[in-house]
């Protein structure tokens, strides 16, 4: 396992989508968190559809889709995230019907990320939530597999609002071996610490989602 000491703070800021998904969110916040994404040094900032367009230069600029549920139409996840796009995000973060993958029923998920893939085309990159915490393993292969298939360019663990739980090592391991350096990972939802970041990076994670990125870059070095 990676420690935090050896990773160095910028190495990880790089790896960061500084997250405000809150649903009470003000648009001052928005402006803060931008400010404090561009103090960080982190890559991106990743915000609800509601709030864009937002000005944030020298960032890369994420949503969300079907949040946090993933029990939205197809369609209407596919013109959500259109909409987001042509308001300037460059990454979507999309949820799937985590109780279509619970049943197995991994056709319905591979048609709801295709929608979306279409809906946006080569314009933005596509991130697939997945729920990790809320799957069995086997499902966590299988809907990453389907992920791939559909074109998603990152496979991501978790909304962070769903009560199983958000990332952990285990899922983000498996789920790195089945996608291989083919697709990111994403790992989000309950990164608190430098420590949970490093384990994270360790086990394959190549993004992290956060909302505590400060608290978390302060625990490695400069």
């Amino acid at each position: 396992m990676a420690s935090s000491t050896s990773l160095t703070r910028a190495e990880v800021a790089a790896m960061i989508d500084h997250t405000l998904l809150a649903p009470e969110a003000t648009p001052a916040q928005v402006g803060a968190l931008i400010e404090d994404a561009r103090m960080l040094g982190v890559l991106a900032i990743c915000v609800s559809p509601s709030m864009l367009p937002v000005r944030a230069p020298g960032l890369v600029v994420a949503t969300v889709a079907g949040f946090p549920s993933g029990k939205h139409h197809s369609l209407v996840k596919g013109a959500e995230a259109r909409l987001a796009v042509d308001q300037g995000a460059a990454e979507v973060d999309m949820v799937i019907d985590v109780g279509a993958a619970r049943a197995g029923d991994y056709t319905a998920v591979l048609s709801d990320i295709v929608t979306v893939r279409e809906a946006i085309g080569d314009r933005a990159l596509l991130k697939v939530i997945i729920e990790s915490a809320a799957l069995p393993d086997e499902a966590i292969v299988q809907v990453c597999r389907v992920a791939e298939r559909a074109g998603a360019d990152f496979v991501k663990t978790s909304t962070g609002f769903h009560p199983a739980g958000g990332a952990s090592a285990h899922a983000v391991r498996l789920m790195a071996e089945t996608v291989g350096d083919r697709l990111g990972v994403k790992a989000s939802g309950g990164i608190r610490t430098a420590e949970a970041a490093a384990e994270l990076i360790a086990a394959g994670a190549t993004r992290l989602g956060l909302s505590k990125s400060r608290e978390v870059l302060d625990g490695f070095p400069s």
